[in-house]
């Protein structure tokens, strides 16, 4: 088991690392959000307490096996572009490499991540210049993006499957109009 493991070798903190997919535009870097179950590590980080109640996968299952051992953990999790979801992303993981090292105190070499994700911003770029609808569609990401605040966070991966679980199941006992959106509820 890993949290055997964890123990033996003596880890201090687990951190996990990972991806979902939003409303993000493929031009800027990604958003990172981040959650942990201690309190002290949550205000020391700037994390936030998870409240989602759902079904979970092997990084939830993770991370309360971590807790029940009392092992602190941290799940950092980058927003990528929901229209490229097939190609890896570099500006992804070098937005997670970079906030791992702010967490650990170190710096990481991210040089070739951030040529990679200059490659990435210009294939994607073009691949999207050749599609009016995408092209609009990411123009209108970009000017969602400058109307944030700075200090205005992407909802967590686990806010947003909570809230898509939400709307799948008023939708399933719904009283059968399935076209209607979360924010178009009686």
């Amino acid at each position: 088991m890993v949290v055997d493991l964890a123990r033996d070798l003596g880890v201090e903190l687990m951190i996990t690392l990972g991806s979902l997919l939003a409303d993000v535009p493929h031009t800027r870097p990604s958003p990172v959000t981040g959650g942990a179950t201690d309190p002290e590590l949550i205000e020391r980080l700037g994390l936030q307490r998870s409240r989602y109640e759902g079904p979970t996968g092997i990084v939830g299952v993770l991370h309360d096996a971590c807790n029940q051992a009392s092992i602190p953990s941290v799940s950092l999790w980058a927003a990528v572009p929901h229209y490229v979801s097939l190609a890896p992303s570099p500006r992804a993981a070098l937005a997670l490499c970079q906030r791992l090292g702010d967490i650990l105190g170190t710096k990481i070499d991210v040089a070739e991540l951030e040529e990679a994700s200059d490659r990435y911003s210009e294939q994607v770029s073009e691949a999207v210049a050749s599609d009016d609808e995408t092209a609009a569609y990411v123009e209108e990401l970009e000017q969602r993006a400058e109307m944030l605040d700075d200090d205005q966070e992407i909802p967590s991966g686990e806010s947003l499957a909570a809230e898509l679980t939400r709307f799948l199941r008023e939708r399933e006992h719904g009283d059968g109009e399935s076209d209607r959106g979360p924010s178009e509820q009686p």
